[in-house]
Parts: C-alpha cells; sequence; structure tokens
C-alpha cells in the first residue's frame, strides 16, 4: 500500500513494515472535494488526491498475506466513500538500503469524477479548507497533520506547506 496523504499519520490498519517510497507518473495535489470525511456537499473541503504527472514521496506499507483481504476491505470503505478514486497498482521505489522496486496498492484520483477539484490557486485551496469541515473533521487539521507527518519523514511538499503556513497565519492561536 502506497499512502501519500493521511495514511502516513493515520494509517488504521496493520503492517509488517512502513518504508520511505516515491511514486513515479503522479504526484500529491488537493484536487479532491471532500463532501464527508472534511466538508459537505453545501460546504465542501479539499483532500489528497494522486494526480497524473511528476513524482510524490510517500510511505510504502508491507501487509502481511493475512491481513490483506480485510487490510484492502478497510482502504476501500475508507477511502471509496464516494468512488472518486480509481485503486491502482503502482511501481514505487523504496528509499531504504536496498532500494527496490515493488508494485503498491495506490488510489489514484478520477479526472471525470464529479468531486475532482483540478488545479486551484492557493487562494482557493485555503477557501475551501478553512470551511471544509466533515466526519473525520476539521479540514485544516487534516492539512496541517500532513504535513507535519511528511516533514517527520524528512522532506516537504512545497505547495502543501504554503498552505498549511497560511492556515497558521489565519488562525494563529490554535496551534
Amino acid at each position: 500500500m502506497f499512502g501519500y496523504g493521511s495514511l502516513i499519520w493515520r494509517p488504521g490498519f496493520d503492517f509488517v513494515e512502513r518504508v520511505p517510497a516515491r511514486l513515479i507518473g503522479e504526484h500529491r495535489a488537493l484536487c479532491v472535494y471532500s463532501f464527508v470525511h472534511r466538508g459537505t456537499p453545501e460546504k465542501p473541503g479539499l483532500v489528497l488526491g494522486l494526480d497524473r504527472g511528476g513524482a510524490c514521496r510517500g510511505v510504502a506499507f508491507r501487509i502481511a498475506e493475512k491481513n490483506r483481504a480485510a487490510t484492502v476491505a478497510y482502504l476501500r470503505a475508507r477511502e471509496q466513500v464516494t468512488s472518486v478514486y480509481r485503486e491502482v497498482t503502482r511501481s514505487v521505489w523504496l528509499e531504504n538500503e536496498a532500494r527496490q522496486r515493488v508494485g503498491a496498492l495506490a488510489y489514484v484520483v478520477d479526472r471525470g469524477h464529479v468531486q475532482y477539484a483540478g488545479r486551484l490557486s492557493l487562494a482557493e485551496q485555503l477557501r475551501h479548507v478553512m470551511q471544509g469541515h466533515g466526519q473525520s473533521g476539521a479540514n485544516r487539521e487534516y492539512v496541517i497533520s500532513t504535513v507535519r507527518a511528511i516533514e517527520a519523514e524528512g522532506f516537504r511538499d512545497a505547495p502543501l506547506h504554503q498552505l498549511s503556513l497560511m492556515l497558521h497565519d489565519a488562525h494563529p492561536l490554535h496551534q
């Protein structure tokens, strides 16, 4: 399994190993309107998706074979509430001593889905994240937690980091 957003800091499943990894061909982007977890249809938030082009650093999780079916079922229930992602297998490069390439389950945004936001300006992203609140909580906390988790892995995502700074500036007392 390849995690690039909240799965990094809240996987919610048992795993045997967790390794920093790089996926080539798609990049992490706040390109999905959230109608459930971090927003509502009336006030959508924004969540991450893998969108075409570029590369994405994240985390690869190795799942025990005996837990595979249950883990995939859990991920489908969590990630596919509105079927905005395509469940695919992608090659990822592990960033460990072995540096091997492995196949990993990943959730890539469906560009034809009504919740696909495309490329939004930072101002538009900020507006949606500030208004977004859904079943999993405030959209702002999702972005800030993801940025902290990415930084804890030892890398940065410049657009997400910039948005996080803007969110801190918008609510300096809630850090």
